[in-house]
């Protein structure tokens, strides 16, 4: 058809942790998932691979992205860009650890040295049976020998010693290979991947351990964006945490203005910190607030506080929370954490109603076609059907009223009577009004009609045609 279903696979370490939706029928798929993993210590790369998904057979790898620790580590404010899709050879597609021990004479003559290749774990499954047949390939100073065969596992067991002659006097540029092979008896056999160690970088004796397994050096050209491209944002954070009592004094600092509000408002933590959190950091510093002061059970009083210092700067009512303030994030943050399940009880069952086949039985019911209709009665049919859902979507709003979290209407009390205060004359009336509607309307109830399976409202993304009518009754 001219066009893919792509969807994402991210590995760490060759290991799927997470998948996206499918955006269907696109070449310019957009995505908008936010993805939290927690990374073991050791982690080596991160991979995005970019596939198609086809109703029969195998799904088709368009291509992959694959970031190093390192890469990751050197960019302590993220990486945020454009990167071009790398093809995906099998070669390159290695994962696992083999277990050996090398043993390096000082001297004697001949000098032997002994590489014990003794397991090897997690290997890549090259069989259609989810397995591999694994065997050791190893090489020095010109000679080549392997290991038995182990039939079908991904954990083979060899516990086999070889021997290698080394030559007399300098090591030099003498490498030890260490490969591992899938065995078929049809066709070629698969890598599995290889470890390198440079003879004169061994100590004598004896070397133990585990070693992680790498793909050959690659040699694939770059494509120059001939497979497409991916928009990553991609963030590594070290997070040390302490015992709890150690952060007492911190919560007693911020905490303060709430518990003890006779105070300066403008010398206290709160006041500084919103003083000094940047535009970028603000959603960051309002999430880690929020679930604070909720720890704390001062959530509401920290938004009266945060709303009421706005209130007090702001001179022009029609401006009133429309930036990205600290307080219009953290009332953001505290819809998202308290409403959530608040918004899958009104929006799921409505949004239900939205998904093709359904809307194709609705509008066979709603739009009678006899003969043909003019461009202006199409385009009326379609706004009555239009109408017909956002009423479906504000009914289910209105009358939901008694199922809305208690945390949630006692803010907006609390922001309803700061606004009249601010705000008294009669014409500034809708002020108290449409001040709690920007944070219900715009900021909760409008993202998750827009994009619905951000909000766990949807399994999916929506097709074209749904994803119109969703922009649509979200504007």
């Amino acid at each position: 058809s001219g066009s893919s279903d792509p969807y994402c696979v991210v590995k760490v370490d060759n290991e799927v942790v997470a998948r996206t939706a499918t955006v269907w029928k696109s070449l310019n798929p957009f995505w908008g998932e936010e993805i939290t993993l927690l990374l073991p210590r050791g982690f080596h790369s991160l991979a995005i691979y970019v596939m198609d998904e086809d109703a029969i057979g195998q799904d088709d790898v368009i291509g992959k992205v694959s970031l190093s620790q390192q890469q990751i580590s050197a960019e302590p404010r993220g990486i945020d860009s454009w990167l071009s899709l790398a093809p995906v050879s099998p070669d390159q597609e290695v994962q696992g650890e083999i277990h050996l021990e090398l043993w390096v004479p000082e001297q004697g003559h001949p000098r032997v040295l002994r590489c014990h290749l003794i397991e090897a774990r997690d290997l890549a499954p090259r069989d259609a049976s989810g397995t591999s047949d694994p065997f050791g390939r190893v090489s020095c100073c010109g000679r080549t020998q392997e290991t038995a065969v182990v039939k079908k596992t991904r954990f083979p067991r060899w516990d086999e010693v070889l021997e290698f002659e080394l030559p007399e006097g300098e090591l030099g540029e003498a490498v030890l290979s260490v490969e591992l092979w899938d065995w078929d008896i049809v066709g070629k056999n698969d890598f599995l991947g290889q470890v390198e160690f440079y003879l004169d970088t061994l100590c004598p004796g004896l070397t133990r351990g585990w070693f992680h397994l790498l793909p050959f050096p690659s040699t694939t050209e770059d494509h120059g964006g001939q497979l497409g491209a991916l928009r990553l944002a991609v963030r590594l954070l070290e997070d040390t945490v302490l015992p709890s009592h150690h952060y007492q004094p911190l919560i007693q600092l911020l905490t303060e203005p709430i518990l003890c509000p006779a105070q300066s408002p403008e010398g206290t933590a709160l006041a500084v910190l919103e003083e000094v959190t940047s535009g970028e950091s603000r959603q960051d510093v309002a999430t880690k607030l929020v679930k604070l002061f909720l720890g704390q059970g001062l959530a509401v009083p920290l938004l009266d506080y945060l709303t009421s210092r706005e209130l007090a700067r702001t001179a022009d009512p029609n401006t009133l929370f429309r930036s990205n303030s600290l307080a219009s994030k953290s009332m953001e943050q505290f819809m998202k954490v308290v409403g959530l399940p608040y918004l899958h009880e009104v929006l799921k069952p409505v949004l239900k109603e939205l998904d093709p086949g359904k809307m194709e039985l609705s509008r066979g019911r709603r739009i009678s076609f006899k003969g043909s209709l003019s461009e202006a009665q199409v385009r009326e049919s379609s706004l009555e059907l239009l109408k017909g859902y956002l009423g479906d979507i504000m009914d289910a709003i209105v009358g939901s009223v008694d199922k809305c979290p208690l945390p949630m209407r006692v803010a907006f009390q609390q922001l309803h009577r700061r606004a009249e205060q601010r705000f008294p004359s009669a014409q500034h009336e809708e002020v108290r009004y449409f001040s709690i509607s920007g944070f219900l309307f715009l900021r909760f109830f409008a993202p998750a009609v827009l994009t619905p399976k951000l909000f766990g409202l949807r399994e999916q993304h929506a097709e074209p045609g749904t994803g119109r009518t969703l922009l649509l009754l979200a504007k």
